[in-house]
């Protein structure tokens, strides 16, 4: 234990001083605790231009539980919001399928039921001023893609599965207007995944009809944009799907360096990318702390930034976790000086991956807003 003490001290310098201080003082995320204060931040978001696209966005100061109630989870309709009635509502599975299936919300309920939890981040969040809560964490309940598509059986030729939504627009194209659905695909492999869901339920309600009510695609590892709600049609086609929301929208064009020479490469937007951010600074006495959340990929830790000093390990709390879920962490701050104060978190992965800070060329070679995964930082004044 002394070795593996003197080594930290040694590499991390300060940085370990506060580890050890926080080892002796540990700071409860949840719940809040009497007494406790939030100091708000300085930088607070812009007036949200498009309040009908964008109807609910997660507050970081009010982050005080692991499961994001349902009235408090971010919504964003690209089309319409669709109102639904599942007594008439059913589901197609078609295409390259053997056996065409039409299932009605009752047939779904009727199959295995599973569970998941699983934070969700629109790949948007971040990439506007006004935009920096598109995320929530929820237990997600259905029934499991994969046998429903085993079900309906493959065929040979069949390589990608696209879902369609309800929601619907008319989108200007060159000179032509196309009416479509909303819709996004993935591979046959990544569809199957077992951990994909048919979801019905949020938090143990029926889904909000902001959220994809009767039905929605949950894939646990992917943005938002691939967890199509307010599904009507699954489809097995043979060739790559492109569309509006594959194609031409939520694709990320990035300046790349090639032996010198400079290429402009666009992908299009899937799995969830490591990211954490500060949520909130908490005060208690003359006591302060600094709590937040990382996800995106498997965390092995989380280090926080206070102003220019080193990077000191935040403390990960363990009583509440999943697999997909993000991870709420804590840092002790002891007798911050009167004044404005930067805070910046960066989560690492278990296969040592660091989120990238913001002049890293993955983020300052990128000339859109989606997959904005680079590192956060707050502003915020003790008096």
């Amino acid at each position: 234990m002394h070795s593996i003490q003197r080594r930290e001290l040694l590499v991390q310098g300060s940085a370990a001083l506060v580890a050890i201080a926080a080892l002796s003082r540990r700071v409860y995320a949840f719940p809040k605790q009497a007494g406790e204060e939030i100091v708000p931040w300085l930088d607070q978001p812009t007036e949200n231009p498009n309040p009908e696209g964008i109807k609910t966005q997660l507050v970081w100061e009010d982050l005080d539980s692991w499961i994001t109630p349902n009235d408090k989870f971010f919504s964003i309709s690209h089309f319409n919001r669709p109102t639904i009635d599942e007594k008439t509502w059913s589901m197609e599975i078609s295409g390259l399928v053997k056996k065409p299936l039409k299932l009605t919300l009752a047939d779904i309920r009727a199959r295995p039921r599973q569970e998941v939890v699983f934070t969700v981040e629109c790949s948007g969040n971040h990439g506007f001023p006004f935009f920096t809560g598109g995320i929530g964490n929820a237990s997600w309940a259905g029934t499991p893609l994969a046998p429903i598509l085993e079900e309906a059986g493959i065929h040979e030729k069949g390589i990608e599965v696209v879902f369609f939504g309800t929601d619907e627009n008319e989108i200007p194209i060159r000179d032509v207007k196309m009416k479509q659905n909303f819709a996004r695909s993935m591979s046959l492999a990544d569809a199957m995944n077992p951990a994909n869901l048919l979801c019905y339920e949020m938090n143990g309600a029926a889904l909000p009809a902001a959220n994809g009510f009767p039905l929605r695609l949950i894939a646990p590892g992917w943005y938002g944009i691939a967890n199509v709600k307010w599904l009507k049609r699954i489809e097995v086609r043979d060739t790559r799907f492109m569309s509006v929301m594959m194609a031409r929208d939520y694709v990320t064009i990035r300046e790349e360096d090639h032996n010198g020479e400079t290429v402009w490469a666009e992908t299009s937007v899937g799995r969830a990318l490591i990211k954490s951010a500060p949520a909130k600074v908490t005060k208690k006495g003359s006591d302060y702390a600094i709590v937040g959340a990382a996800w995106g990929a498997p965390i092995d830790r989380v280090e926080v930034q206070i102003d220019q000093a080193p990077w000191a390990p935040a403390t990960i709390d363990h009583s509440e976790e999943a697999e997909h879920a993000w991870k709420i962490w804590s840092l002790p701050w002891a007798k911050p000086s009167p004044g404005e104060h930067k805070v910046t978190s960066r989560a690492v992965s278990t296969t040592g991956q660091v989120q990238p800070a913001m002049d890293d060329p993955l983020i300052a070679k990128k000339h859109t807003y989606w997959e904005s995964n680079g590192q956060v930082t707050r502003h915020v004044k003790i008096v």
